[in-house]
């Protein structure tokens, strides 16, 4: 063999080692798993209800079914994308989604459960909830701007700029489509976002101060005011003393206290629930963390607490090995979304916080929620796909 022959080797060799790529299977599998173990919490939660209203036990379940199969199918072709691609749509992105929020208010907006969050399209009878694009389309323009505003991204002006840009989506979801819990997600994912991007912690500190003395002056002001007629502040009211209204706006939450102190640490068993005959409003949706204390006990709710812990790690691994800034912050917005979703949703059902329509991420019923979520667990394979193995 010439010594020409041998350097060809070596180049190739040297490439092809070079063309090794990281695929995170341990997210994927975390997120099957979690995809897998909500389809059947959410069968065991509805399937009461279902056959009631519906005469199929697996009605809730196959629709489910359905928006995880398209989800699934968007992640797949999202994380073969080179996540450079979607830069250009940023801007885009943030004008659909305040357009999709205002056409709640047109003919085109349902209205369900009392509450006016979606919107159907036309011609194929899909509803898509605006609330869950505005999450992914947020992620995507903070992470542009963060990238273009660089280090001034760590001065005061910077910092307000970056917090002025969710605004107008957050008093959208809040106002036109009254789903507050949304826009807190919202809200939080930029904060979290310029968190990261920037070194200065001083003025988190200062703001989260800040945050928790306004919430204390606002308990106290309901504590000590009529309040009649606004149902949030009857929630704080509520949150504080569930038995006041157990009838009421308290009975969802006390309901769901009593799922959780019936099961123990065992549980009863899969599918033994009490609390989701008729009992436990929304159990197949915002309120199944209950449901699966209930039946799987705190062995149950531990071992899934631990499963979230364990997809926030995987992606705080991806995001410190990015490629570049731009990749590092899309996944941070993912972590934002989904560590904040999961919190407040656990918060709620155990009464740590005042009860908000929050679903938990990949478990809850919602179609939208899942498909956008799956988008989202798209675009950090996509990032992660770009990080080197191996550099000679």
């Amino acid at each position: 063999m010439t010594t020409r022959t041998i350097r060809k080797s070596g180049i190739r060799k040297k490439k092809k080692e070079q063309s090794e790529y990281f695929f995170d299977y341990s997210l994927l599998f975390i997120v099957l798993f979690l995809l897998g173990f909500g389809l059947i919490m959410i069968y065991s939660a509805s399937s009461y209800e279902a056959y009631t209203e519906f005469g199929d036990a697996a009605y809730y379940l196959k629709k489910q079914a359905v928006a995880i199969v398209v989800g699934m199918a968007a992640m797949i072709v999202v994380a073969n994308i080179p996540y450079h691609f979607w830069e250009r749509f940023a801007v885009l992105g943030y004008v659909v989604s305040v357009i999709l929020i205002l056409l709640v208010k047109t003919p085109l907006g349902i209205e369900a459960n009392g509450a006016r969050r979606w919107i159907r399209i036309p011609g194929i009878g899909f509803q898509v909830q605006p609330a869950e694009v505005a999450k992914l389309c947020m992620i995507l323009f903070l992470a542009v701007m963060v990238c273009k505003m660089g280090k001034s991204v760590r001065t005061m002006k910077g910092f307000f700029l970056m917090m002025a840009i969710p605004l107008p989506i957050v008093l959208l979801i809040w106002q036109v489509t009254n789903n507050m819990s949304s826009a807190i997600i919202v809200m939080a994912i930029a904060i979290l976002m310029v968190f990261v991007a920037s070194p200065d912690y001083k003025k988190f500190v200062i703001a989260g101060v800040g945050v928790v003395a306004a919430a204390a002056l606002l308990v106290f002001y309901v504590i000590n005011s009529d309040g009649s007629g606004n149902f949030r502040f009857a929630r704080i009211r509520v949150w504080l003393d569930p038995e006041s209204d157990a009838q009421g706006v308290g009975f969802q939450t006390l309901q769901g206290l009593y799922a959780i102190g019936s099961g123990g640490i065992w549980g009863k068993g899969l599918g033994q629930s009490m609390q989701k005959l008729n009992f436990l409003p929304e159990a197949q949706n915002d309120m199944i963390f209950s449901i699966i204390c209930e039946e799987l006990g705190l062995f149950g709710a531990i071992a899934i607490i631990v499963m979230f812990i364990m997809l926030i790690w995987r992606m705080m691994i991806i995001a410190n090995n990015a490629p570049d800034l731009f990749g590092a912050m899309l996944v941070v917005g993912v972590i934002g979304h989904i560590a904040v979703q999961a919190i407040l949703n656990i918060a709620v059902v155990t009464g740590s916080i005042p009860n908000t329509g929050i679903s938990l991420p990949f478990i809850s019923y919602g179609g939208s929620s899942v498909m956008f979520l799956l988008i989202e667990i798209g675009l950090v394979l996509s990032v992660a796909r770009r990080i080197q193995l191996k550099e000679l």
